[in-house]
């Protein structure tokens, strides 16, 4: 899963008075990865060390004159090139002052950029679209300058790619309304012109991205109407005589990004990886207009994985060296360093961190890829099978309504006549795929319960959740109905079977099981597999004091002097909060059965830490002592030597109690430390991780030694029918 990690302030902007311009002309990649030419969109250039957050040097050309192209470093000969007024080039080293006394020339020829990457002598694009390399055009820079484009038609974007030891300047055009690209390779000279496919009347695209991946060049670019499309071209046999006809340039659609009302105005989309794009200027799917946000979309599943809100007007500018985004934004050019690991299905939906065994997987939810790719078939789903009732195999033999007169009846029939029908529909032995039909039933009720509060039928719902043809993509307001209309066991029932619901709604679930008195929650009638386990953990005595998983309560004392001694000085505490830390908790579960069932039910849903903690900042800090307590609780359980082996039942496992326990900590840390009650809690918690560290490590030493004596048992010879060996392990 692609990830955003926190950003820090690199300088400060001046944005235009019609703050539609971030005042920076480019930001552009040094000597290595950590430090950058920032040129702004008049007359100065800094070069920044980027972790230190500060400016090494500065260069400014006189009152009167213009930077008109980004400065660039040219590695070969350690020097910056930079041009103003369009046709007079600048070129210095780090330690010259004043740009006046230094190296200009003036060319015949108005320039549109240098381009510069590391090893490879800069390259020159003028206006007009003709190439030359910087030191064979420095050596006569009042030669001639070919005219390449017609009169109507000019440069919107221009780029440098190397590609098996072969610069290749790459550009897009604009003329009457047409996009043109042009490859123009050097060394030998060749160049090759496009046409991309039309979008909507008027539309011209906003961004341009390019990147080189196995022997093709690939062109992103993005539309005002949210479309972003990617053509990709060979750099096998390009070559073509000047004026040639333009090529058809084939695109694809990778994705269709959210505008809102309207079309996007200052936007952009840059080339992460053959996976990732990120997205400055649209609007977040879940978020409010008028936020502004900085996104990373997974192109293979269509994904939104890493949104980061940013302050302040955002002015369509992005770019991205070893790792680290530069974004302008408000009055600030800020680094966000991301993460997009391997893409994969597993990573686009989330982790599921429980290893569940072979009995209590559940059947698929949705057609395998043998299924769709071979036309397998799948045997029938025993789910499904085992919930027919008499009831529904007499229907089988009766006049049963088609799918679409059940959908007729669902927006103004009675409840129990829904059921009826309902039931008979699904158990129907030409239903052959539940999905579709199943995802519109629910639906349909859903829509019907929403609108009215007089209408609710829990039991079809929980029906058509047993299939396991839904999930909260397919009804994604099926949660929060159960919620609001208090149905916790169609909650317990989504919880279980729907393998994407968002980290929002997983909260939405926590704060108000923790939130409902336990009165409430044992009038609730549950899953019996996730009650008996419960009831199993809690009804069991108090046994033998052992040491297992790593903690041992009879330890208390020597957990506690670690904790409060360091460096030989010990802290003073009162004798209530000495008593509290040096006798072991208490295995009394805080909450009663039923509420530990449905907080169970939220601690095995699967998840991604990037997404959960937003939304664990909102649980006030009464709700997370209490689920600390009850996480605490089962922690304690856990490491008896008694404690029971139910893999075959809904049980959370000690890595997701461990899990939850940091998640909690990491989002409500200030608060716990600031709140009195939680002292005891906090130290209490702070041994259990000691205790797991402590375990691990032991086990790091253990494998060790089995992995000594596995060389060893290799390389062993024959010694004879007896001898006695001496194995050293340290």
């Amino acid at each position: 899963m692609a990830a955003l990690y926190e950003g820090y302030t690199l300088c400060g902007l001046v944005p235009a008075q019609n703050q539609s311009n971030s005042g920076i002309q480019e930001v552009e990649e040094e000597r290595d990865c950590d430090h950058v030419l920032v040129t702004d969109s008049t007359r100065s250039v800094t070069l920044y060390k980027v972790s230190d957050q500060k400016p090494l040097s500065s260069w400014t050309v006189k009152q009167g004159q213009t930077l008109t192209c980004p400065a660039v470093y040219n590695s070969q000969s350690k020097e910056y090139v930079a041009v103003s007024d369009n046709k007079v080039i600048r070129i210095w080293k780090e330690e010259d002052i004043l740009l006046e006394k230094t190296f200009k020339a003036t060319v015949s020829s108005d320039i549109r950029r240098v381009h510069s990457v590391p090893g490879e002598e800069p390259v020159v694009l003028f206006q007009r679209g003709a190439v030359r390399l910087l030191d064979s055009l420095l050596s006569a820079p009042q030669q001639p300058i070919e005219e390449v484009l017609s009169q109507e038609e000019a440069i919107r974007w221009s780029t440098l790619v190397v590609v098996e030891s072969q610069q290749f300047v790459i550009f897009t055009t604009e003329q009457k309304g047409e996009n043109f690209l042009y490859l123009q390779r050097l060394k030998p000279n060749t160049l090759q012109r496009y046409r991309l496919e039309r979008e909507e009347p008027g539309l011209s695209p906003l961004s341009f991205s390019a990147s080189y991946t196995d022997k093709h060049i690939r062109l992103l670019y993005l539309y005002p109407n949210g479309h972003v499309y990617q053509s990709v071209v060979s750099v096998r046999g390009l070559g073509a005589e000047e004026g040639a006809q333009a090529l058809p340039l084939p695109r694809s659609l990778l994705l269709v990004l959210p505008v809102g009302e309207g079309l996007l105005e200052a936007a952009s989309a840059l080339v992460l990886d053959e996976a990732h794009v990120a997205v400055v200027g649209v609007p977040h799917p879940s978020a409010g207009a008028g936020k502004d946000f900085l996104c990373i979309w997974n192109t293979n599943f269509q994904t939104l994985q890493a949104g980061k809100e940013m302050a302040g007007k955002i002015y369509g500018q992005l770019w991205s060296f070893s790792n680290k985004l530069f974004i302008p934004h408000g009055k600030a050019l800020s680094v966000i360093p991301y993460e997009c690991p391997k893409s994969c299905l597993a990573s686009a939906l989330g982790k599921l961190r429980q290893a569940k065994s072979d009995e209590s997987k559940a059947p698929a939810s949705v057609p395998s890829w043998n299924n769709l790719l071979h036309g397998e078939k799948a045997p029938p789903s025993r789910a499904v099978e085992t919930r027919k009732t008499r009831t529904t195999r007499k229907s089988q033999s009766a006049p049963s309504s088609t799918f679409d007169q059940v959908l007729e009846l669902i927006k103004t029939a009675p409840a129990e006549e829904i059921q009826k029908e309902v039931d008979g529909l699904i158990s129907r032995s030409d239903m052959q795929d539940l999905q579709p039909s199943v995802g519109q039933l629910a639906s349909a009720l859903v829509s019907r319960s929403l609108n009215d509060a007089a209408f609710y039928t829990p039991s079809t719902l929980a029906q058509l959740v047993h299939t396991r043809s839904l999930c909260h993509s397919v009804c994604p307001d099926l949660v929060l109905l159960a919620l609001e209309r208090k149905d916790y066991f169609l909650c317990q029932l989504c919880l279980q079977f729907f393998p994407d619901i968002p980290e929002a709604v997983t909260c939405a679930c926590l704060k108000t099981f923790i939130s409902m008195s336990d009165v409430d929650a044992e009038k609730v009638s549950l899953e019996p597999d996730s009650v008996s386990f419960m009831e199993t953990l809690m009804a069991g005595e108090r046994g033998p004091v052992g040491l297992q998983n790593g903690f041992s309560p009879t330890s208390c004392d020597e957990e506690r002097s670690d904790t409060l001694s360091g460096g030989g000085a010990v802290i003073n505490t009162r004798a209530e909060d000495k008593e509290k830390i040096s006798t072991p908790p208490e295995q009394i579960c805080p909450v009663g059965l039923h509420k530990t069932v449905l907080l169970n039910e939220v601690l095995l849903t699967a998840y991604s830490d990037t997404y959960l903690l937003p939304h664990l900042k909102d649980l006030s800090s009464q709700q997370v002592v209490l689920f600390l307590q009850y996480l605490q609780y089962l922690y304690l359980k856990y490491s008896q030597d008694g404690f029971p082996q139910m893999n075959g039942l809904r049980s959370p496992s000690l890595s997701q109690v461990m899990d939850w326990v940091c998640l909690l900590l990491d989002a409500h840390f200030t608060v716990l430390v600031m709140t009195p009650e939680a002292k005891g809690l906090l130290l209490n918690l702070h041994r259990f991780v000691k205790s797991q560290v402590r375990l691990v490590s032991e086990l790091g030493k253990i494998e060790g030694s089995l992995q000594e004596l596995n060389k060893m048992k290799g390389t062993k010879t024959d010694v004879g029918q007896y001898s006695i060996e001496v194995i050293e392990l340290f």
